[in-house]
């Protein structure tokens, strides 16, 4: 299920970025006195009451402005309104309600978002100072005040934030349909995939690179099974990235990942292996995800007996940070090997939902310990007392040891690959969580 977007937006210097960083408990964005230090959107994960959502902070907007930086930060500040579900003004207690207030305030009340009026800088604590009431001129509902340098308020924020969002409810999905993101850098075949699968021309495709912007969803049925198909804006190097619109796909691109089951990354064979490849592929790895490579455009190649074998040590190569990946070579024109890819699609997805009983995996961890003993320090050896299952997609394990130093990440790579060739988890990551006894969750 995607996450819902909040987009934090007001004119210059109210402290959205501080809002911002408290909001997603970590300093990303840069924090200064002088106005317009927020330039693009950023944009983050937080999580309240065991729901998550993404927030967008954005640059000040003028709207009156002509100056060439604030019109630029004024449209990106549109294009994070355009994607939000709900929206948070922020507005400055000690500078209060000011002209561009009004001007902001009737801007987003034209968008038709659910907007929440978070009054900043109510540093002391108790009821509000008389100033506080002038901001329901706004016209917007009850404010809420906070201190974004305190954390005071925050809560009460959060609270309305998320009471205009629909409750989380998986009811209707079908868990027999695959979500499948289709990443890769421009160019390289993603939309020519999906129109091949649909049988049709579903997304448009083009020689010129960026010709997706948005993220496409496509119910896909073979005889393989049934998927949603994820087509995403190609991801480029961010020192290649000048158009806003752009910039707004790749926030959508990485969206699709988060809500997929299974992400196949796409490699164009007639350029090899890039670095942009493997940071796209990162983007897949650090949000836990199945992964499949496709090296597309194989039918262009002329080959020998040797071509393939050496286009995999290639790969092996370049995305050593992730053996565990099957490779699939493809063509999106000619529909070579694409049942192969899907059938490879289903077996990822299927290893990445699977559940182990904790007694297998202790019946196990007796023999990997016996076959190499754990590791030493000091005359001090680590114990393993026993290892469980704590979740799925990615699988989860969390080992219980007498100490966490002595468990060094070799060993537990030794342990994780044992797991792995005994269960047959390929194209999954695997999370290896280590406690020390008696430690709480």
């Amino acid at each position: 299920m995607a996450l819902p977007v909040i987009a934090i937006v007001g004119r210059p210097n109210v402290g959205k970025s501080t809002l911002f960083n408290k909001l997603i408990g970590q300093r990303l964005s840069i924090v200064d006195d002088t106005p317009g230090v927020t330039r693009d959107r950023i944009y983050g994960e937080l999580e309240w009451q065991n729901r998550k959502a993404i927030v967008i902070d954005t640059g000040g907007i003028e709207p009156k402005s002509d100056d060439i930086i604030l019109s630029q930060m004024r449209r990106q500040a549109q294009l994070a309104i355009e994607t939000a579900h709900v929206i948070i003004l922020v507005t400055d207690m000690k500078a209060g309600l000011v002209a561009t207030d009004m001007d902001v305030a009737e801007m987003l009340q034209k968008s038709g978002k659910p907007l929440v009026l978070c009054v900043n800088k109510c540093d002391q604590i108790g009821d509000p100072r008389p100033e506080f009431y002038e901001f329901y001129n706004l016209g917007i509902g009850d404010p809420v005040q906070v201190s974004a340098v305190h954390g005071h308020g925050t809560g009460d924020l959060l609270d309305e934030v998320f009471s205009h969002l629909p409750e989380e409810d998986s009811s209707d999905e079908d868990d027999s349909i695959i979500n499948v993101a289709v990443i890769g850098k421009p160019n390289v075949g993603k939309s020519s995939l999906v129109n091949y699968l649909t049988k049709e021309d579903r997304v448009i495709v083009s020689d010129v690179a960026g010709t997706t912007r948005d993220s496409i969803d496509t119910k896909v049925e073979t005889k393989e099974g049934t998927y949603t198909f994820i087509d995403t804006a190609g991801l480029r190097r961010k020192s290649r990235i000048v158009d806003d619109i752009e910039k707004y796909s790749i926030i959508r691109a990485k969206m699709a990942i988060e809500r997929s089951d299974v992400c196949v990354i796409m490699i164009d064979a007639e350029i090899g292996c890039t670095e942009q490849d493997t940071k796209v592929a990162g983007l897949a790895l650090d949000a836990g995800k199945a992964c499949v490579i496709a090296v597309n455009k194989w039918d262009a190649i002329e080959k020998n007996d040797k071509t393939m074998s050496s286009f995999n040590k290639k790969i092996a190569v370049d995305f050593a940070f992730m053996p565990w990946a099957p490779v699939v070579y493809i063509s999106a024109k000619t529909g070579q090997r694409v049942d192969q890819l899907l059938r490879t699609v289903t077996a990822v997805a299927a290893n990445s939902a699977t559940r182990i009983k904790t007694g297998t995996l202790n019946e196990l961890l007796a023999q990997i310990t016996t076959r190499v003993q754990p590791p030493t320090d000091k005359g001090r050896r680590l114990k393993i007392f026993y290892i469980t299952q704590a979740s799925v997609k990615p699988p989860a394990f969390v080992c219980f040891c007498n100490s966490k130093d002595l468990f060094h990440f070799s060993y537990q790579r030794y342990i994780e690959n044992r797991i792995r060739e005994t269960f047959a988890l390929d194209g999954t990551p695997i999370r290896m969580i280590i406690r020390e006894r008696g430690e709480k969750k």
